[in-house]
């Protein structure tokens, strides 16, 4: 059995750079820099500690990034691909469809806005109507 060791500091800071930096072209040489280890060393501990690779870590946020963007935007799905960082709206199709279970479109359909669903009592519609016009 495997036991847990807590990430090391510098693999920390190559996991933030990732989330805050997802929508960048950044490859495995740019976040070992930032780890300050060897790109190696550094996927193999990176994997070690947080149970994925650098790149399909990366590639997890910016389909988390890019669910919510379906859920709450009317982006298309190109501008969706291209503003989470990734380059090929095919490859981009792909692995969302892996992630999800279902290509981006069908996604977004499953998912319509909120106000699709809300339900607003009569007495709050009445409360910000317009006041009738008051006969002269």
């Amino acid at each position: 059995m495997a036991t847990f060791a807590p990430p090391e500091r510098h693999l920390l800071r190559a996991k933030d750079l990732i989330d805050a930096r997802y929508r960048e072209p950044l490859d495995v040489a740019t976040l070992a820099r930032a780890a300050r280890l060897s790109q190696a060393h550094f996927s193999r501990e990176f994997r070690r500690a947080f149970g994925e690779t650098p790149h399909r870590y990366l590639l997890t946020r910016r389909l988390e990034r890019a669910a919510a963007l379906l859920r709450h935007t009317d982006r298309s799905v190109t501008e969706i691909c291209l503003s989470v960082g990734l380059r090929s709206v095919g490859s981009f199709t792909t692995s969302f469809t892996r992630a999800y279970g279902v290509p981006p479109t069908a996604y977004r359909a499953a998912h319509p806005p909120a106000a699709v669903h809300a339900r607003v009592p009569t007495c709050v519609l009445r409360g910000w109507a317009r006041p009738a016009p008051r006969g002269r």
